[in-house]
């Protein structure tokens, strides 16, 4: 699934471990995406958790998309800083799940992330609107 995600790759994310109902994900915060307040822009660190979450739930087969999620941002982030998002499937009942989602620096809490996942089965592409 992450091969396929160009958004993620096309802002440097890559995709370092992924198991079972997790995934480790990293990327450098650049000029680019420093809002005009000269941190990272919170967008960017939400798109940075939910690719983690995206890639944990999508780990067990059938297409998952997300239901809802939420960020509580806990210090800011800065150009050249690299973060890393690590999500952990909490559970996953029938079609539900709920993953957390810790991006650090270094050992640094600047996010959390919960989404909360619902698998829609596995249409192919073509038959998506």
């Amino acid at each position: 699934m992450f091969a396929g995600d160009q958004a993620s790759r096309a802002l440097g994310i890559e995709l370092l471990e992924h198991g079972p109902g997790t995934a480790v994900l990293r990327m450098t915060v650049t000029a680019a995406m420093v809002n005009g307040h000269g941190i990272a822009h919170g967008g960017l660190l939400f798109l940075l958790a939910d690719s983690a979450f995206a890639c944990a739930c999508n780990s067990h087969g059938p297409v998952t998309v997300a239901a809802g999620a939420d960020i509580d941002f806990v210090t800011s982030a800065h150009e050249g800083d690299v973060l890393t998002a690590t999500a952990v499937q909490r559970t996953r009942y029938g079609r539900s799940g709920i993953y957390d989602v810790s991006v650090l620096r270094g050992d640094e809490v600047v996010a959390e992330f919960r989404g909360r996942s619902r698998s829609i089965g596995t249409r192919s592409k073509e038959s998506q609107p």
